[in-house]
């Protein structure tokens, strides 16, 4: 009789999880999901103002999870962050290059990401975040300024050779230009960090995608982006991108 009783319950838990999905996640023992940072490498445990935010970081200066030293590191070619090289490849344009500087400042500086953060274990963070909807049109330019640029991988969160200290092409990994590996600009943005991102549907200024570029006189619209999805998952527990 207890079996069966455990049994049902399971059965009733799952059902659930099917049709709302899964329920919010806990951070530390709280649901929390706005102006909260990662607990990643160098995020900064909570947000707060960062006058001297360099270069296109800057639009974060207000309210960050990032340091001045990582917004500056953010901008090197190969820096102490993570010591990986853009020019794998040979070098990469400078319109490519600007906008993954923009993507870094985006993960280590943004404190709007907290519906997307996901635990992981893994040696140099405790979280990540997950199919964060990417603005379409952020999405589209990074491709279209990045498609004759070269990689020899749509993958850049694994299977690198470090074994010279910094990211090096492995072994039959052919270089060819971004086009090769990311046909399509959801190609690039859904694949290239683990589906960290997930483009989205919604343009710019529509209050449901995250944008990688603000003019921050304009105030920081990815607050009411997380706010959005932040009250739809504690309400209903449903994810929209």
């Amino acid at each position: 009789m207890d079996m069966a009783w455990k049994i049902t319950q399971l059965l009733l838990l799952a059902s659930v999880t099917a049709v709302w999905g899964a329920p919010p996640r806990t951070r530390q023992g709280r649901t929390d999901l706005l102006n909260i940072c990662m607990d990643a490498k160098y995020h900064k445990t909570k947000p707060s103002p960062e006058d001297k935010l360099h270069g296109q970081c800057s639009p974060w200066k207000k309210n960050a999870c990032c340091s001045v030293n990582t917004s500056q590191e953010a901008h090197k070619d190969v820096s102490y962050l993570y010591r990986f090289n853009w020019d794998h490849c040979g070098p990469m344009k400078p319109a490519c290059k600007r906008h993954f500087i923009q993507d870094t400042c985006l993960y280590e500086c943004s404190p709007n990401l907290g519906p997307w953060i996901q635990e992981v274990n893994q040696s140099w963070r405790r979280e990540r975040i997950l199919d964060v909807p990417l603005c379409k049109e952020d999405c589209e330019s990074w491709w279209e300024d990045c498609r004759t640029s070269y990689t020899c991988k749509n993958n850049w969160h694994k299977g690198w050779n470090w074994t010279s200290g910094s990211n090096e092409c492995p072994v039959k990994a052919a270089c060819h230009r971004f086009d090769f590996y990311f046909p399509t600009p959801a190609a690039l943005c859904n694949e290239i960090w683990s589906h960290s991102y997930k483009v989205s549907n919604y343009s710019r200024g529509s209050g449901r995608c995250i944008q990688m570029w603000f003019d921050p006189a304009q105030g920081n619209p990815n607050e009411e982006v997380a706010r959005f999805y932040a009250e739809t998952m504690n309400g209903a527990g449903l994810h929209e991108s």
